[in-house]
């Protein structure tokens, strides 16, 4: 089957792309969407423009289109055409989405799948939060959280390295105060700087800490891909 994958950055769109690729699928193009702000209700925002350079640290063949669009109804249109544009350009047969347990996303994905009669490939889905975290931590992902938005997790997180130590303090504040451990339901974001599947490794050079008082983001400003 040849299959492009949805790409945010974060760990999500990633391990999915991982999960493809070590069961031995081809991942033929990366297709990212660019929202005009963070209120997308689809498409990732934080630090966005970086995943043109961990499509280089992959390998793998890079597509963009913009969204101008402020709705998730608008916004689905947008993901339709981006995807009849590679189903044309690489002959796609599915497209591989990071969803784990959002019906909202997957109605959308799944619906603009159907319309050029593409599989959707989702391979988190139902994955348990816990394991799940876990999990990416044993397989050598290096995630860096780049945005909160969420009661217990304030500017202290902002760009921190996510180890062992932090999954297990994430885990406590998730008890306590509610949040998805996952993230998917907007808590934080996420960026990837390393795993299995990236030839080279991202190396954040520069950045800075974005409060608005009950959220924020890490804006990165200068980055790298060194040798591993």
């Amino acid at each position: 089957m040849k299959v492009a994958a949805l790409f945010s950055g974060g760990k999500d769109s990633t391990y999915a792309i991982y999960k493809m690729l070590k069961s031995g699928h081809g991942v033929e193009c990366i297709l990212s969407i660019v929202p005009n702000s963070e209120e997308s209700m689809l498409f990732h925002y934080p630090n966005i423009e970086l995943t043109s350079i961990l499509a280089k640290a992959m390998e793998i063949p890079y597509e963009r289109v913009y969204s101008n669009e402020p709705s998730g109804a608008s916004e689905a249109i947008v993901l339709q055409s981006a995807l009849g544009m590679i189903r044309q350009k690489y002959k796609i047969d599915g497209v591989i989405h990071g969803g784990i347990s959002s019906q909202f996303q997957r109605r959308i994905f799944e619906g603009a799948c159907g319309h050029f009669e593409i599989s959707m490939i989702s391979p988190l889905w139902g994955c348990s939060p816990k394991k799940y975290m876990h999990e990416l931590i044993e397989s050598q992902f290096k995630i860096t959280i780049t945005g909160v938005a969420c009661l217990g997790l304030g500017p202290k997180w902002l760009g921190r390295a996510l180890d062992k130590d932090l999954l297990l303090e994430l885990e406590e504040l998730s008890s306590k105060y509610g949040f998805n451990l996952n993230f998917e339901g907007g808590e934080a974001e996420t960026i990837i700087t390393d795993c299995p599947i990236f030839k080279k490794k991202l190396v954040i050079n520069e950045g800075s800490v974005r409060w608005y008082g009950d959220r924020g983001i890490f804006e990165i400003r200068d980055v790298s891909l060194t040798s591993k």
